[in-house]
């Protein structure tokens, strides 16, 4: 099995499309500042994930995984932002929320299931 396989990080590709289709209405000059950092932070975690699974260590792995839940909730940091500056609307927080309880939940049975194994060894 490869991270490809892994429902959290199929999970994470669907957050990082929804991102970047819900941002096109954002002012051009946000371009460059909070629309690129939620876009960089979306993208963290599948790709923190991919890097953590591809670690000979679990305890590595690990590493990599709490960088993608920790990106989460920089990411979910950002989208709240983004609706207080009149970004974004409700619904479409809603939304990408939704997505990155998702992830978090997934997310958090792969490092349950990490730790487990790190601690029977």
């Amino acid at each position: 099995m490869t991270y490809k396989d892994l429902d959290v990080w199929k999970e994470a590709r669907v957050l990082v499309k929804l991102v970047y289709e819900n941002l096109a209405n954002f002012p051009k000059d946000e371009i460059f500042a909070l629309q690129s950092q939620i876009k960089r932070a979306a993208v963290s975690i599948p790709s923190n994930i991919a890097e953590g699974s591809g670690r000979n260590h679990r305890k590595d792995s690990l590493q990599f995984f709490y960088i993608a839940r920790g990106s989460a909730y920089e990411l979910e940091t950002q989208l709240f932002l983004s609706l207080d500056l009149g970004f974004i609307n409700e619904e479409t927080l809603n939304l990408l929320l939704n997505q990155i309880e998702i992830v978090r939940k997934t997310l958090s049975g792969l490092i349950n299931y990490y730790k487990s194994k790190l601690e029977s060894n």
